[in-house]
């Protein structure tokens, strides 16, 4: 990070308003926070990332640190056009007034985003950023998990999550994954969030998962839910045949945001 002496007085209140609300912030949040415009907050942003201060995402920023090179920060900045037409097709299905869980995927981030349009949603979430996206806005009301903070997630996990999640009944769930294969269905890197993943599941009347075409070449070591509760998949390129078929036979329908290269 810069030396802050080199930082403008705007710069570095910017900066102190993002480590107040957690680190990481929505423009729209920012502008109210330091009694800005959008594009004065937008502008800071820019300059900071310059400045090595920040890290400049889709809607806001996050603060520099030793670990963004792999942390939340770096994913949500990945793939950003397919996300943001995902989204999108993930909030059509959304309805004014549903109960949904939002995990802490960055694709789900970019729909907590899409949500705004929405309102009375009643959203349970162990993201720190759908939270702060969501929470007073349109008439939602917003149910942040508890649990032990991982901060490279941005988010809460373990067993008080867990049991938490359990009290609500979800009309929808709106889940990421670190890869998606045709034996095992979706997977994860963190046994935590596979195992968070699996109990949300469980509790909503249906189940979405949202990733970027590049997760289905991936792979990770956790399995998530069941393939055969998972409803629908959003995503933004037609998956390969073996996973197509696979897909089919769990009875999982396809959703392929327009925009894609099979929609052109």
């Amino acid at each position: 990070m810069s030396d802050s002496l080199s930082l403008s007085h705007r710069e570095l209140e910017l900066v102190d308003a993002l480590r107040r609300l957690g680190g990481s912030a929505r423009s729209s949040e920012l502008a109210k926070m330091l009694d800005v415009s959008e594009e004065t907050v937008r502008r800071t942003i820019k300059a900071l990332d310059k400045a090595g201060a920040v890290q400049r995402v889709h809607g806001g920023a996050f603060l520099a640190g030793p670990q963004s090179a792999t942390s939340f920060a770096r994913r949500i900045s990945e793939n950003q056009k397919e996300k943001a037409r995902i989204a999108a097709r993930v909030a059509s299905y959304v309805r004014d007034g549903m109960a949904l869980f939002l995990d802490v995927g960055s694709t789900t981030a970019f729909a907590a985003e899409e949500l705004r349009q929405k309102s009375g949603l009643i959203v349970v979430t162990n993201s720190i950023g759908a939270a702060q996206t969501l929470a007073n806005h349109n008439g939602n009301r917003v149910h942040f998990l508890g649990g032990e903070l991982q901060s490279n997630e941005r988010g809460t996990f373990g067993f008080v999550a867990e049991q938490q999640i359990r009290r609500f009944a979800l009309d929808f769930a709106i889940l990421s994954a670190d890869a998606f294969s045709a034996k095992h269905g979706v997977l994860y890197h963190s046994a935590p969030e596979a195992q968070l993943a699996g109990v949300v599941a469980d509790c909503a009347e249906q189940v979405a998962v949202a990733i970027a075409h590049p997760k289905f070449q991936e792979t990770a070591p956790h399995r998530g839910p069941a393939p055969d509760r998972i409803g629908l998949l959003f995503t933004d390129r037609a998956p390969g045949r073996k996973l197509a078929e696979a897909l089919a036979g769990w009875g999982v329908k396809t959703e392929v945001a327009a925009g894609s290269k099979e929609n052109d």
